[in-house]
Formats: structure tokens, sequence, C-alpha cells
């Protein structure tokens, strides 16, 4: 796939179908999977594609996509989405309604620094691909920053005889994915983000934060929030086969457990089973300046 599984393929095809916007924007193509499937679901929308590398690149190598109808700042041309002027780009595009373009970020940055980029260019509609657990990735994400404990199932136990370690030890086991309690807590306890760590930059930066700084990015956060949705596995682990991503983390699937009549016939049978353990919680987010 390129950099996306079939799960958050389908996740980003069905939010664009869905939102039908004017102008679509991706920060991070790879090799241009996500491209391809932008333009699956509005063939006729221009794309504005922001890359350090060039997806035509990969072209000489192996399959890659690139896309006609697409404005490309790659490569020689790269500039990273917090330096763009949003401002020239929508004048060219014609876009006079920013709630008509759709943001998606594939990028590996720290989430809440991209929110207040994409807040500040007056953008609306956000979905970000590699909504990490907490404990896990390589960014800060939106998964992380709304683990609190005063959210239902939020917060964590660093006590090692606990329900919660025991829990996680058990099901460690049998998904890859999974954080048993000694990978989940720092030396001090630390258990949000990843070990009390911010990660940003494909984890290239780290920086530790205090649990009230965690707490207030959750507050900010929620001041500009209006939807957050985290797209579902299309089917369940005894139908897929996927053996990373521990299914009681996440949101339940599309077909579920013991339909496989229904997973045949919708034709995920003849998929390999490869295909389904790219899943990362892929959030949709529809946002909004806070109010002063």
């Amino acid at each position: 796939m390129y950099g996306m599984g079939f799960d958050h393929s389908f996740g980003l095809w069905f939010i664009t179908r869905w939102l039908k916007p004017d102008l679509m924007i991706e920060s991070g193509a790879f090799k241009g999977h996500s491209t391809w499937v932008l333009r699956q679901a509005m063939p006729d929308t221009p794309i504005v594609s922001l890359s350090p590398r060039h997806p035509e690149k990969y072209l000489k190598k192996g399959p890659a996509y690139v896309d006609g109808n697409c404005t490309y700042f790659a490569g020689k041309d790269f500039l990273d989405f917090g330096s763009m002027d949003w401002g020239k780009v929508m004048k060219k595009h014609r876009i006079e309604d920013q709630s008509r373009v759709l943001v998606f970020f594939d990028d590996h940055q720290n989430e809440l620094k991209r929110l207040k980029q994409a807040l500040k260019a007056g953008f609306k509609h956000l979905v970000f691909e590699d909504n990490y657990d907490t404990g896990t990735g390589d960014h800060y994400s939106f998964r992380q920053i709304c683990d609190q404990f005063y959210v239902r199932g939020g917060g964590h136990s660093c006590f090692k005889d606990s329900d919660e370690a025991r829990i996680r030890s058990r099901r460690k086991k049998f998904w890859e994915k999974a954080v048993d309690a000694e990978e989940l807590c720092g030396p001090g306890e630390e258990w949000w983000g990843v070990r009390g760590y911010m990660r940003d930059d494909f984890n290239h930066s780290n920086k530790a934060i205090t649990y009230n700084e965690h707490f207030q990015n959750s507050r900010f956060v929620e001041s500009v929030l209006d939807v957050y949705w985290e797209l579902p596995p299309v089917a369940g682990p005894s139908l897929t086969h996927q053996t990373r991503y521990d299914p009681a983390r996440v949101p339940s699937p599309i077909v579920e457990d013991g339909r496989y009549g229904l997973f045949q016939r919708v034709g995920l049978s003849r998929l390999e089973s490869s295909v389904f353990n790219g899943y990362t919680q892929m959030v949709y987010l529809r946002v909004s300046e806070p109010e002063t």
C-alpha cells in the first residue's frame, strides 16, 4: 500500500467522499498512495501535495503515483505545511470558503503543532493518519493528548500489580503493538505521551513534558474541537487475521467478528491479511477558533 493499509485507505476515501471538498491538501505523500486515494474519491478536484521527496523519484525503483491535477511542493520545491502562504494558495484555486478544504496529514509531526498551524491558516476539516495510542508512535498524537483521567477510560496506572498492568501483560502476548505497563511508564511513572515525552518529526525531536502541560494541551484541543471521530477498522481481527493492533484499544469494526458471510460478499476475503495490519486510529477533526 506504500504508506497506508486498507483500513486507512478506505477511511480517507470515505471522509473525502462525504465532505466533497473543493480543494484537497496532503502533507506527506511518500509514494503517492494517499494522493491516489484522494483522486479516487474526487476525480476532478485539485490537490496540493507537500512532501520532502517527490513521489516521481520512487517510479525508478517500483510502483508510485504522480497525479496530473496536483500541485506539488516537493523535492527542491518542498515547503513545510507551517511555512506555506496558504492565502496565496487559496487565491490561486479560487477558494473563498476554507470550510470547503480538506487537509490530510501523514507527515509524522507533532499533531498539536499541526493543529495550531491549521487553525492559523483557517482550515476546518483535518484528517490525521497516524493517531498513535499512548505509549507508541514517533510523534505526539490526539489519541495521546485526549488520554486523560477525566475522560472515560483515560489515564493509566503504573502500579505493577494493578488490574491494568495484569491485563496489559496478557494482551501483549497476542497483539504486537500492545503496550505493557513497563513499556507504558517512565522511571517517574510518566505514562502520558510516550513515557512522559512529546515526540515530533519522526521522533527526531523528543521533549519531556509534565502532566500539567499534557493536561493543558488537552484543554486547548477541547476548546477548538467540534468533532473528533476515529475511523474504525474495516473488519474484526478474526476475519482479517491481523495480529498487530489491540482490538480492545480501537473503535468497533464496520464488519464485526463472526460476520464472515458479509466479509466475503464485499470482497474483503480476497485481500492479503497484511493489508489490515496498519491501523493506527486515523482521526477526522472538525475544528474552529476558540472563543475569546
